[in-house]
């Protein structure tokens, strides 16, 4: 079995709220609200008014408590601690934490706007948490790939799970996934190739990857965004990216860990109009003359033409025969097949040959 047999094989939709995901539809964008709202509600809300008004599909949370999250000791990364002058990961969480409330006033919101509401649980009781939230979809980040306890927890939820797979081994995607299918979520999963640096330079998305999942795992695939690009957001979707994650802020400037890294909203549409445009140049993938091409295709074919005057009762001969371009007759493949056949009327030079011209 070649790719393109094996990658027919892999394609398949998943419906997320009231959007249907994958083969044949147009990709499928997350605004990553994240942790951008920087803890504050009202930001939050003008956060969901910016993913709707850009375009976008879904908007999404991290859902999380500090103290259940991590270690008092566990450190900041780099991007992190020149960020937000925190060197300690509960302190800076602890600032970026919304409480369940406050998450099902954005729901609603999402709801009444007409956008998907997905959430990033980091632990099972968070995901029993967005459960009653009414999530469209449960998101795995990347760096829960190998929690197999999360991941059991999303894939009792019954509804889609979205996994990243930055920073992770071959093996440790591939036990992730045997792990979801096992729990019955193989129908309801989504891989999202990411590059788990912040921000990722463009040379280093290796977006070669997402076909490749599509076909080793035969599920949705798509791109985890952590570019500073928008024109990124074609070039992924021309890879095979069925769905679309990227970061997005009110300010760019503002104080908090992904901020710098993330779109401020003109950015967040203009990637979901790259998107969008990368979508429709790729169109169906199938072989064959496009409707546009019609009028071209008629005036510049080549035709098969009388070379000379010709008689009728003649038998053509090669040396009575032209292809040149006219406005009918038979097209140049056919030149060969006339040979040897009778001419049923006078023809002109130049004049098209017809089948009903010859027996």
């Amino acid at each position: 079995m070649n790719d393109d047999q094996a990658h027919s094989r892999s394609r398949r939709t998943i419906r997320i709220g009231d959007r249907e995901v994958g083969s044949g539809n147009p990709v499928f964008i997350i605004a990553e609200a994240g942790v951008n709202h920087n803890g504050d509600e009202s930001t939050a809300m003008k956060m969901i008014d910016g993913a709707v008004a850009a375009g976008a599909d879904a908007v999404k949370f991290q859902l999380f408590d500090a103290e259940s999250l991590t270690t008092a000791d566990a450190p900041t990364v780099t991007y992190q601690s020149e960020s937000t002058g925190n060197r300690s990961q509960r302190t800076m969480l602890r600032e970026l934490e919304l409480s369940l409330d406050t998450f099902g006033r954005l729901g609603e919101a999402c709801r009444t706007r007409g956008i998907e509401f997905i959430l990033t649980p980091f632990t099972s009781k968070a995901v029993t948490s967005a459960l009653s939230l009414n999530v469209s979809a449960i998101k795995v980040a990347s760096t829960d790939i190998v929690d197999h306890r999360l991941l059991e927890s999303a894939a009792g939820t019954l509804l889609p799970v979205i996994v990243s797979t930055g920073a992770a081994h071959e093996h440790e995607i591939t036990d992730a996934v045997d792990l979801l299918a096992g729990s019955g979520a193989k129908g309801r999963m989504i891989l999202l190739h990411c590059i788990s640096a912040y921000p990722a330079g463009v040379a280093q998305a290796n977006l070669g990857a997402i076909a490749r999942m599509a076909r080793r795992f035969g599920c949705v695939t798509g791109f985890s965004d952590h570019t500073e690009s928008t024109v990124s957001a074609a070039m992924a979707v021309c890879a095979g990216a069925e769905v679309l994650e990227k970061h997005f802020t009110l300010d760019r400037t503002a104080r908090g860990p992904d901020h710098a890294m993330s779109l401020e909203i003109d950015g967040l549409a203009d990637y979901v109009r790259m998107a969008r445009m990368a979508g429709e140049a790729m169109g169906s993938g199938a072989f064959g003359m496009q409707p546009a091409e019609t009028e071209v295709r008629n005036a510049a074919r080549k035709r098969v033409v009388a070379a000379r005057a010709i008689r009728a009762g003649d038998t053509l001969t090669l040396e009575m025969l032209s292809v040149k371009r006219a406005s009918s007759g038979l097209e140049a493949n056919h030149l060969m097949s006339l040979v040897g056949r009778r001419v049923l009327q006078n023809m002109h030079s130049d004049e098209p040959v017809l089948l009903e011209s010859v027996l």
